[in-house]
């Protein structure tokens, strides 16, 4: 998923470039430009101007029809399937909204072949979550060329001509918020120990989680990361690798899992091994890591969110690209060009407030 090219997006654009740019990034100065100036020649009243731009303001009521695309990877994660789940469900809210979904696939050709589908079929507007970013970049460009916007969810394309618009979750910021809970737990331990369960390596997202996780431990010089080691997402993936981790340091304070599904694995090798002399937090906010932070019986102290609202939220900003509307409560009628959701950290103290959000 390496890019090609130096943009807020890119996974080789600095860690603050992606985290602050990516934030404020909104539609085209050019009809800024044009607005302002018809602003200072209107002679329209300021309640007339302010009526036209609610009415240029997505919202709940019926509109323009608009036929949604949707396009993922095969929805074998528990994180993925919530993706789909997400998206259904916000669509079937609009009355006029159509969601044509596909089955999605792991396979980057099969995927291609299904967005073309979408793209033969004329739909209005594309979701795209790609099995991987890089590989589908031209298929998002074939989109964008035959009038399609592309909402580009999560796994950004090659380049930023292949979307409209970029919305995703703050993979280094996951891993910088991980890493501030995990040191401000361990500030006052001498000598503290910390090892790290990542996610697949050849994704870029893992890299950024590990960067982030880095950089939040270099301030924190009592603690120091002893081991790592890198899974595939999958329960079984968990439960080996945390297995090996678990043999090859006797004794350590944290454990940073990416992901919460490859940590049902990972806890069975803990219980397993009769371990319970360090805290864990998880990674992404699965419904089960969300009860057991509230029962308080176990490890898994906090997990660090990578919300699947996401896909809902993409769906939202489809339908008003559709409808060539803004987005409310901002300024602008166009919809910004890229959001980035935050990390947020979950633990016993707030769960109540994030428990809707997980997924199983």
């Amino acid at each position: 998923m390496t890019e090609t090219h130096e943009n807020p997006n890119s996974p080789t654009a600095s860690p603050s470039s992606r985290t602050s740019r990516r934030n404020v990034l909104f539609g085209t100065a050019a009809a800024g430009a044009a607005l302002f100036a018809a602003g200072c020649t209107s002679n329209k009243s300021n309640d007339d101007k302010e009526e036209a731009g609610q009415a240029n303001v997505a919202d709940d009521k019926p509109g323009k029809q608009v036929t949604i695309g949707f396009a993922g990877p095969q929805a074998d994660h528990g994180w993925l399937n919530a993706i789909n789940e997400q998206a259904q469900e916000r669509a079937k809210k609009y009355k006029d909204v159509t969601l044509e979904a596909t089955e999605g696939s792991n396979d980057n050709a099969q995927q291609v072949g299904q967005i073309e589908t979408l793209i033969n079929k004329k739909v209005d507007v594309l979701v795209i979550l790609p099995a991987d970013g890089k590989a589908l970049t031209q298929v998002g460009l074939k989109a964008m060329r035959a009038g399609i916007p592309v909402v580009n969810l999560d796994r950004v394309f090659a380049s930023q001509q292949a979307y409209r618009c970029w919305i995703g979750g703050d993979n280094y910021g996951m891993g910088l918020n991980a890493g501030r809970y995990i040191g401000e737990k361990l500030k006052d331990k001498k000598n503290a120990k910390v090892v790290e369960l990542a996610g697949i390596d050849n994704l870029e997202l893992t890299r950024e989680r590990t960067d982030g996780f880095d950089a939040a431990l270099k301030n924190y010089p009592n603690i120091e990361k002893v081991a790592r080691q890198a899974a595939e997402f999958t329960v079984e993936s968990g439960q080996s690798k945390m297995a090996q981790l678990l043999r090859a340091e006797p004794k350590f304070d944290a454990l940073w899992n990416h992901d919460d599904d490859q940590g049902v694995g990972a806890e069975r090798a803990i219980k397993q091994a009769g371990r319970d002399d360090f805290l864990m937090v998880g990674g992404a906010g699965s419904r089960r890591v969300m009860d057991t932070i509230k029962a308080d019986n176990g490890v898994i102290k906090a997990t660090v969110l990578y919300p699947p609202t996401m896909a809902a939220s993409a769906i939202d900003l489809a339908r008003a690209l559709g409808q060539g509307k803004g987005v409310g409560g901002l300024a602008e009628f166009e919809i910004p060009a890229s959001l980035t959701l935050y990390s947020a950290v979950v633990t016993k103290e707030n769960v109540d407030e994030y428990l809707p959000t997980g997924f199983k």
